[in-house]
């Protein structure tokens, strides 16, 4: 698999272009960690409807991976990944009349479209950071990527907190002791206060999409991705022969849970633990930054000084232990231990993935679209942890990523191998 050498009317370099995207994925995405906290308010939720706001995003990964895989075949790699900046700016759009209605399901549609969108930008632009090196180096090269994305996701929290959570303390105590008729004006006009944000998100998008289709960023050769078999074994005829890639996805999709628990659940622990929302709605930028710091010690050490599959090792086994922290500690620093959860999360995506779609050959494609749906694990596990916080409580909820670090573990150590011994 190889990039064309398309001609191009802009002088921006693929890799740039990419790592503009994933700026976008990062700044929409977690966008996500104060919505949740606020849309509970606005809106009157429990912790289960609150975390609806992930499930909505992510489970648009799980309907639109594949379905995204035959749109690139169609339009090509650049034209799909517009189509999916203009999707993301129809969702974003969505939010000004869900605001001014406070419909919570249609914040939830407009969050599934935002989700479609960016599952068609992931299944194209994931690829794209694998094949511009060497596999052995795809995790250094993800983690440049993931500073682009985490650099955006500490900034989309933190403005979009100050717009809308600014002053809800206040709020939260005044509708505790109102009316429903005292109370409803009071909420709507705390829900107006993300059109503006939104309005400005969808001019972004669309003004990037032009850039995008003016670009020089070229497609890549399918022909040649066509061509090539996998590199170890007898020939294989489905993509299901390789298990080293369906657990892969499975750790993708129990990682992408913990990863979204990590920066989601954070700013609502805060409020449990009786910290005000004017301080901990700045929670969710210290997760992110965290993972800004894993993604630095990942373009250091790997693959100089340790290999992909150890880095995803030691970051399982620091998974547990910053959770096992959390769980019996109080007050700030329990809180600064599920942020301590994105520095062991950081690597695990960059390490993951090429662990998963190596030695796929003319499967690389469909291998990443099923890499991609598997996404929408942060759609179902933050809601279990979200049930589990009603009937149990917000802390003890969290013994849910124990086993999921468990199993992420597992992968790094025996997981990557099957089906792939004779490569060693």
């Amino acid at each position: 698999m190889s990039i064309s050498n398309a001609e191009g009317k802009s002088r921006f370099s693929p890799i740039v272009i990419i790592g503009i995207l994933f700026f976008v994925f990062g700044f929409i995405t977690w966008l996500s960690a104060v919505l949740v906290p606020y849309l509970k308010i606005a809106c009157e939720l429990s912790n289960f409807q609150s975390y609806l706001v992930a499930f909505a995003f992510y489970i648009a990964y799980f309907f639109m991976s594949v379905p995204s895989g035959w749109l690139l075949s169609y339009t090509g790699y650049k034209k799909g990944m517009v189509a999916g900046l203009v999707a993301m700016a129809i969702g974003s759009l969505l939010f000004v009349p869900a605001a001014m209605t406070r419909t919570y399901p249609l914040f939830l549609t407009g969050l599934f479209i935002q989700g479609a969108g960016m599952a068609l930008l992931q299944t194209a632009s994931n690829p794209y950071v694998t094949i511009l090196g060497p596999i052995e180096s795809a995790a250094k090269r993800i983690s440049i990527m993931g500073i682009c994305n985490g650099v955006a996701g500490v900034m989309a929290p933190a403005i979009l907190g100050f717009v809308t959570l600014d002053g809800a303390d206040e709020v939260m105590e005044k509708v505790k002791t109102m009316t429903i008729a005292e109370k409803t004006p009071v909420l709507d006009m705390l829900a107006s206060r993300v059109i503006w944000p939104y309005l400005l998100i969808m001019v972004a998008l669309l003004l990037l999409s032009l850039f995008l289709y003016y670009s020089n960023l070229p497609d890549i050769d399918h022909e040649e991705e066509n061509a090539v078999e996998p590199t170890e074994g007898p020939e294989k005829t489905s993509v299901f022969q390789f298990p080293h890639l369906l657990l892969g996805v499975l750790a993708i999709f129990l990682y992408t849970g913990v990863a979204v628990i990590a920066g989601n659940t954070i700013i609502s622990y805060g409020v449990y633990l009786n910290i005000p929302i004017a301080t901990a709605k700045f929670f969710s930028s210290f997760t992110i930054f965290a993972m800004l710091v894993g993604y630095v010690i990942g373009i250091i050490i790997i693959p100089k000084y340790l290999s992909q599959n150890r880095v995803l090792t030691i970051s399982s086994i620091l998974g547990v232990l910053f959770a096992l922290a959390a769980i019996f500690t109080t007050g700030f620093v329990s809180v600064m231990f599920i942020a301590f959860l994105g520095l062991a999360n950081s690597l695990m995506w960059p390490s993951i993935w090429p662990l998963a779609i190596t030695k796929l050959g003319r499967f690389t494609k469909t291998g990443s679209s099923m890499m991609v749906m598997a996404i929408s694990g942060a759609a179902i596990v933050p809601l279990l942890y979200g049930y589990l916080a009603d009937i149990v409580s917000a802390r003890l909820a969290y013994w849910i990523v124990i086993p999921i670090y468990g199993y992420i573990f597992f992968y790094a150590t025996i997981g990557h191998l099957i089906g792939r011994q004779k490569e060693k």
